[in-house]
C-alpha cells in the first residue's frame, strides 16, 4: 500500500517503554482512554501535541498528519482522549489490495509518555476498528532503528514481514476468527 510519508511512525524512543510497568497496567489504562474522531471541537488540541526532539525523526508534526487526513484520500484521524483531555493521536486507513487496516501517526504527548497510553491506544484502536468495521488484519510500519516501536508492537503481537513501505519495515497482526 502506498501511503506516502512516515505515516506509520511511532513517537517512541528507547526510554519510553518501561520494563517496570505492571503487566495489568495497560488493561486498566485502556479502560481510561477513548478514541474519538478528530473534528471541529478537538483538532486544535491534536495540533498542539508535542514529542521529544529525539522522536522527531520517527513521526511528523501533528498538523501534517491532520492535513493529510483532511486533504488526502486515505487516512482517518482519531484523538486519544484521557478524562476529556486529548493526550495523543493516531490515524487509520484500509489497504484496498488486501483489506487490512493500517494504523499510523501514533503520537502520545511528551508529558503523558511512559505511562502505557501508547500501548492502550493501539489496543483500543484494534478493538474499536475490529468491532465497528470488522477488521481482523492490521498493519503498520516503522523505521528499523526505532527500537521502542519495534518492542511495543512486538509486545502487542505484531510480526515483522519482508515488506517495506519506503524506508520503513511493515509489521502485521491477524486476529483469530
Amino acid at each position: 500500500m502506498r501511503l506516502d510519508f512516515r505515516a506509520c511512525g511511532c513517537a517512541a524512543t528507547e526510554g519510553d517503554i518501561s520494563d517496570t510497568m505492571e503487566l495489568s497496567a495497560p488493561e486498566a489504562i485502556e479502560n481510561q482512554i477513548s478514541l474519538r474522531p478528530v473534528g471541529q471541537d478537538n483538532w486544535r488540541d491534536v495540533a498542539r501535541l508535542e514529542v521529544y526532539d529525539a522522536q522527531r525523526e520517527f513521526v511528523s508534526e501533528p498538523s501534517s498528519y491532520l492535513a493529510l487526513c483532511a486533504y488526502g484520500e486515505d487516512w482517518r484521524p482519531l484523538a486519544i482522549v484521557l478524562q476529556e483531555k486529548v493526550i495523543g493521536f493516531l490515524m487509520w486507513s484500509t489497504d484496498p489490495a488486501d483489506g487490512s487496516c493500517w494504523l499510523g501517526g501514533l503520537i502520545i504527548d511528551k508529558r503523558m509518555q511512559r505511562q502505557g497510553y501508547g500501548e492502550a491506544a493501539v489496543t483500543a484502536a484494534i478493538s474499536q476498528l475490529g468491532q465497528e468495521h470488522g477488521y481482523r488484519d492490521f498493519a503498520l510500519s516503522y523505521l528499523p532503528n526505532n527500537a521502542a516501536a519495534r518492542s511495543l508492537y512486538r509486545k502487542l503481537g505484531f510480526a515483522e514481514t519482508d515488506e517495506w513501505e519506503g524506508a520503513e519495515i511493515v509489521v502485521r497482526l491477524s486476529l483469530p476468527e
